[in-house]
């Protein structure tokens, strides 16, 4: 049985010349005759010119004997052979050039390589080609269009690499290009963001908010399409008990805030500057929470822009901070460790040396080994200021008459290096335990916890170099925390916790002793934002006590009030310092140092008539000071202590034998009261007896 056409391909798709199935089958005698033609081709010599030519014409002749013989052969076998063989021939050749191209992928070559690395069967093939070419350059018509018809396999072939090898058309190189460029500009964004630190990348994100929110407000005020001269029609009251429209209260407010800003040019015909402000306290109260008494108050006390820039930040939680135990860290070795386990933070200032504000924390930073170390305590900021202005030495005697919970008393241990000592005083027996706590975990050994009533340490404890008193208060200054102080404050209550800081602040200044070489220093400190609870507290002890206000050291920080709704206070109160949540961003404190003079609980008739004329004489109070309360008791003091004086003078005026016959009366009157009850308590045998002694005495 004469050999099958299915061999032959399978030999030529291994010699990398596979046909499609389409094309006529090769006989084993023709592929024979080629493979030896070409072998002779290489090891026969180039032969002349000359001979070249004959030589052409003879193979001419052969090569048309061959061409008609394998025509003939080709028609017996395509006979013989059937249609069986030609269906099985296709099947087996596309399984060929499937694993053909299986091969192909599988030893794929990279993009750098592409110009000199190829498979060895395209090489071959494209050697066998030439070959064919150089000795077989006048083969037939069917051996041009089967040489065709493997290119054309070879070129669907090379499509399926056509991205690994780099030779595509100029389009697809400028679209890659393009890819390229924009690929390298994200590759460049992305680095440029990952070369930024977590805080950078939240402060971008914070201005984009920022900015964002400025384009929707200007957005929003171009809707409503309001000039700035137009007048604002204050509406009626609404008295109906339906779910108040805060977006419509919220535009009211900005109207009436933008009204009372020109209120003469901008108001409404028939309406009084009242009536816009009883109507913004109102609308306040009602989108923001609060009662009307802390809106109205918050009015009287800043203006209405620094108002609704403070109950804004109200509205806000203060940055996390916390305070390095300088007893057993320092900061930079904390902040370290605490950034290695994935904390985001960084010093609350240059004010501070030991605070650090967290951003943000992969780890609950009240959890921290550190933090049970003792290394570290979560403490506001704004605690941070009272013991920075009391400022301790080593080895004093300190006394904090308010610890709970030893924020504020651990700081002086750790000011104090652990020397000296500090009597730590909580009033509540219930918050006592986190105080001592707080002084056992940060290792606080100089500190003696004590539980009495804060008005009684001058006769408990006596004398010490300093004092700390940081009072209760309303809290009108951190909000922020406690949001109950927005609904249950009232002036009552303001009004209790002055009575009871002033008694406190008595207390604490009788148990400073003015005598104190290094000390003799008290620091009065609130967490509340209202007057009375601050400046008239300290104007008060300054006519109760021998004391001076004094710099606190603080390096920012507004000025305290020295006027406030027609009373007036000491020009020194101005050395006080105020701090509020929407100009310094921590919660709103008070801070006063006074300085003991001596230690007179009670000042001189002398020592209070030159305060008060000093502060008369100071041009303070300008000269205008008809109706004030302050000069009016200014002057009756000082008209009783001139009446006072007066009488004294009257006194030293009485003549001496005057004053002898007062005496001498005075004694004959106490000698006869003694006789008489002397007769009264003795018996009568006892009476006789004396009489009998006094008639013997007389003769």
């Amino acid at each position: 049985m004469p050999p099958r056409a299915i061999k032959t391909t399978r030999s030529a798709s291994n010699d990398g010349s596979s046909k499609s199935p389409r094309s006529p089958a090769i006989t084993p005698r023709t592929a024979r005759a080629n493979r030896v033609k070409s072998r002779e081709a290489r090891k026969a010599p180039p032969p002349p010119k000359e001979e070249s030519e004959s030589e052409g014409e003879g193979e001419s002749e052969s090569e048309s004997e061959s061409e008609s013989e394998r025509g003939s052969e080709s028609e017996s076998e395509e006979d013989v052979e059937g249609g069986s063989d030609d269906e099985g021939s296709e099947s087996e050749s596309e399984e060929e050039e499937a694993q053909a191209v299986k091969a192909r992928r599988t030893g794929g070559f990279t993009d750098e390589n592409a110009k000199w690395l190829k498979p060895s069967s395209k090489k071959r093939a494209e050697e066998e080609s030439d070959d064919d070419d150089s000795e077989n350059g006048t083969e037939d018509d069917s051996d041009d269009s089967e040489q065709s018809e493997d290119d054309e396999d070879r070129s669907e072939d090379d499509d399926e690499f056509a991205g690994l090898d780099g030779n595509d058309s100029e389009d697809d190189g400028d679209m890659e290009q393009d890819d390229s460029e924009d690929d390298s500009e994200d590759d460049s964004e992305s680095s440029s963001e990952d070369e930024l630190l977590p805080i950078e990348r939240k402060a971008l994100k914070e201005d984009a908010r920022r900015v964002k929110e400025k384009e929707d407000a200007r957005a929003e005020q171009l809707e409503t399409n309001i000039q700035d001269d137009d007048t604002y029609h204050l509406p009626d009251e609404d008295d109906d008990d339906s779910v108040p429209d805060l977006s419509a209260i919220q535009m009211r407010i900005q109207e009436i805030v933008r009204v009372l800003k020109d209120f003469k040019n901008r108001r409404e015909t028939g309406k009084s500057r009242n009536d816009y402000v009883e109507r913004l306290v109102a609308d306040l109260a009602t989108y923001y929470g609060y009662n009307s008494f802390l809106i109205r108050y918050f009015l009287d006390t800043f203006s209405v822009e620094e108002t609704m820039e403070l109950l804004e930040a109200n509205e806000q939680q203060r940055p996390v901070t916390i305070r390095t135990n300088t007893l057993k860290v320092r900061r930079r070795e904390l902040a370290e460790s605490l950034i290695n386990r994935g904390v985001n933070l960084d010093p609350v200032g240059k004010w501070s040396k030991v605070g650090l504000i967290v951003y943000d924390s992969r780890v609950p930073i009240g959890a921290t080994p550190e933090y049970m170390a003792g290394q570290y305590i979560l403490q506001s900021a704004s605690s941070f200021l009272p013991c920075m202005a009391l400022a301790p030495q080593e080895g004093e005697r300190v006394l904090d008459m308010a610890a709970a919970p030893g924020g504020k008393t651990t700081y002086l241990a750790a000011l104090m290096r652990n020397t000296g000592m500090i009597f730590a005083n909580e009033y509540q027996k219930k918050r006592l335990t986190s105080l001592v706590a707080n002084l056992q975990r940060l290792g606080c050994t100089n500190a003696i916890v004590c539980n009495y009533d804060g008005r009684a340490l001058p006769k408990v404890i006596g004398h010490v170099d300093r004092v700390l008193l940081d009072a209760p208060c309303s809290g009108t200054g951190v909000i922020a925390k406690d949001s109950s102080v927005k609904t249950g404050k009232s002036a009552e209550d303001i009004a209790k916790c002055a009575h009871l800081q002033k008694e406190l602040l008595v207390a604490a200044i009788d148990c400073c002793d003015a005598n104190s070489k290094t000390g003799g220093y008290v620091v009065y400190s609130t967490c509340s934002i209202a007057v009375e609870e601050n400046e008239a507290v300290v104007d008060y002890i300054l006519r109760k006590r021998d004391v001076k206000i004094v710099s606190s050291g603080l390096e920012f920080g507004r000025k305290g009030f020295t006027s406030y709704r027609g009373k007036n206070f000491h020009p020194s109160v101005e050395h006080a310092r105020r701090f509020y949540p929407h100009v310094h961003n921590m919660d709103g404190f008070f801070v006063c140092k006074l300085k003991k003079l001596s230690n007179r609980t009670v000042p001189t008739s002398n020592d209070t008539f030159d305060e008060k004329r000093a502060a008369l004489e100071s041009g303070y109070f300008g000269g205008a000071h008809d109706g004030d309360a302050r000069v009016d008791d200014a002057n009756a003091d000082v008209a009783s202590e001139k009446d006072q004086a007066i009488e004294a003078k009257k006194r030293k005026r009485v003549p001496g034998y005057v004053k002898a016959a007062l005496a001498e009366v005075g004694a004959g009157s106490a000698k006869k009261t003694k006789t008489a009850v002397s007769s009264r308590s003795l018996p009568p045998d006892k009476k006789n007896a004396k009489k009998d002694k006094k008639s013997k005495g007389k003769k």
